[in-house]
């Protein structure tokens, strides 16, 4: 593929402390809701949605306590379309540096069975909900349609049509259920686009039920999408979000194939989510791009082989540049190679059949623990030899 001439920057929206913190399990206190904001402000994104803040008064605390807060990215609020919702949103959050995010209802399928309303009920609460915001003083006004992904293309045209005339800045289509592949959305986002204008914002907001999220935003994005919508770690309703740190890992390694970048800065990432799991109390997973335990480690003997002579045979995605480390992990599947790579660190040599020993006990036969940072093999090893070093004359011995 020919590299574009220019880079696009795109904008980033961060939901974890909206979307994210909705499914269950993730419930944040407003203090916690504050911490995070801090943190995923300093990453670099351009939007942080504190909340919902009709739904609770926890939610409106914390969405008044993030709007102080933030010195750089603007605050996003979500609400139904009721002036009520907008209104709390409000005197919550003020109106400057503050984009209220309406709900839309995009599908026949929520029309009927959510709302039970028409599709002319759901074209005219969008519009008067984008005025009555716009009459109160609101910097920005983005309308998000939900369940966009199995809207009619009449009835999302409508809505789009009817939310940018009513004065928003932005549309969001939203792929609800994660029911989307890759060609659809990007065709859906690639339709709106030309039917709204160049000075619109275009927004994705991705669920992952097929595990397809991140590359729906992908594929939104090279159709003319603006901005994603994303939550650190990819937590949100059922399969979860868009994952930021995938999203902007990506684009870091792949501008020039898409000729877009963010402004998220990789290496804090890992530390956010570490703060993130903390105060969610959520478990530490094994695989997880970026952020798994073991994401940049491996015991498998031939991986090992290779990264010993160049970390680069099995590792494209570069630990450092997210503040992580990688690790070389001792397991029953390590090979020989790596039992010689310790014991020259220690500067032992043995003979063959203690070589064999030492391979069956520490490697292919070990007992205990799955596998064992090599540091901590080493140690071992090396304390086990200790007094096999050296003959009675001083002389180094060959164990």
């Amino acid at each position: 593929m020919t590299a574009p001439a220019q880079t696009r920057r795109i904008a980033v929206v961060d939901t974890t402390l909206r979307d994210g913190e909705q499914a269950p399990g993730n419930a944040m206190q407003p203090d916690d809701k504050v911490e995070m904001a801090r943190r995923i402000e300093d990453l670099g994104v351009d939007v942080v949605e504190a909340a919902f803040p009709a739904s609770s008064p926890r939610d409106f605390e914390a969405t008044r306590l993030i709007a102080q807060e933030l010195r750089r990215a603007r605050l996003a609020t979500f609400s139904r379309t009721m002036r009520s919702d907008i209104e709390t949103a409000v005197e919550a959050a003020g109106t400057d540096n503050h984009e209220v995010q309406l709900v839309a209802t995009g599908s026949d399928i929520h029309l009927t069975h959510k709302r039970g309303i028409t599709r002319q009920q759901s074209i005219d609460e969008i519009t008067d909900s984008v005025a009555f915001a716009r009459s109160l003083g609101v910097s920005h006004v983005s309308v998000g349609i939900e369940d966009a992904s199995r809207g009619a293309d009449d009835l999302v045209h409508a809505l789009c049509d009817s939310a940018v005339q009513a004065g928003a800045d932005c549309v969001i289509l939203a792929d609800t259920t994660g029911c989307a592949v890759p060609e659809e959305y990007g065709a859906l986002i690639a339709k709106v686009r030309s039917w709204v204008p160049p000075s619109v914002r275009i927004s994705t907001h991705c669920h992952n039920d097929f595990g397809l999220s991140l590359a729906n935003a992908l594929a939104a994005l090279r159709a003319g999408a603006d901005e994603v919508q994303v939550t650190l770690g990819g937590i949100g309703e059922r399969g979860g979000n868009t994952p930021l740190e995938e999203l902007a890992a990506v684009l870091a390694y792949k501008t020039a194939e898409y000729g877009l970048s963010t402004g998220v800065d990789l290496s804090l990432m890992y530390d956010a989510y570490e703060t993130l799991r903390r105060i969610i109390r959520l478990g530490e997973p094994r695989n997880k791009p970026i952020f798994g335990t073991y994401v940049f480690g491996t015991t498998a003997g031939i991986h090992q082989k290779g990264m010993l002579s160049n970390p680069t045979t099995y590792e494209f995605v570069e630990p450092s540049r997210f503040g992580r480390s990688r690790s070389l992990l001792i397991g029953r599947h390590s090979g020989r190679g790596i039992l010689r790579h310790m014991l020259e660190q220690i500067a032992v040599d043995v003979d063959e059949e203690r070589f064999d020993q030492l391979y069956r006990t520490h490697i292919s036969e070990r007992e205990g623990v799955d596998c064992e940072d090599l540091s901590l093999v080493q140690e071992r090893l090396a304390r086990e030899l200790a007094g096999e070093r050296e003959l009675p004359d001083g002389r180094p011995a060959t164990v």
